[in-house]
């Protein structure tokens, strides 16, 4: 057993934990924030997502002691104290869920694209969701969502 002391969300969370633990099962079980899903548990779906220093990672590929001295951003951290983030408020907007089981990790995926300048176009987009799988929606409206929240955010 180690003892690993995370920033998630501007929030330290500490712990004694096996060694082998994933962060997506500390984030879970240890910080108890659960909207970041267990999906394949293979790093296929990207339902795991989340932000390791800025830079989208899917959970279920790190242990959690390797996030120890980075700072973590779960779908938690992304919303302001009242409301819905701009690219939260286009999801809702533009009915980009249906199940909702995939949402955080698309949302999170998203941030790390924009951030990053390729979310310009729906090719872009669509190659950008490479990693995240959605079984419920065809994916039309999140490629829609996704440009509209990065218009959002470019404005405001």
């Amino acid at each position: 057993m180690i003892t690993v002391a995370l920033d998630i969300n501007g929030r330290e969370h500490r712990a004694e934990i096996d060694p082998r633990m994933l962060l997506v099962e500390f984030v879970r079980r240890r910080a108890g924030l659960t909207g970041t899903h267990v999906g394949c548990d293979t790093s296929q779906c990207g339902a795991c997502t989340v932000h390791l220093d800025g830079i989208a990672v899917k959970s279920c590929t790190v242990f959690a002691a390797q996030a120890e001295g980075h700072a973590v951003t779960t779908i938690e951290g992304v919303s302001p104290e009242e409301g819905l983030s701009p690219l939260q408020a286009a999801f809702k907007e533009h009915h980009a869920l249906q199940c909702g089981f995939c949402t955080p990790g698309m949302i999170m995926s998203a941030l790390d694209m924009i951030r990053r300048g390729d979310a310009t176009d729906e090719a872009s987009v669509r190659a950008g969701l490479e990693g995240n799988l959605c079984r419920c929606t065809g994916y039309q409206n999140i490629v829609a969502a996704i440009l509209a929240g990065a218009a959002a955010m470019a404005e405001g």
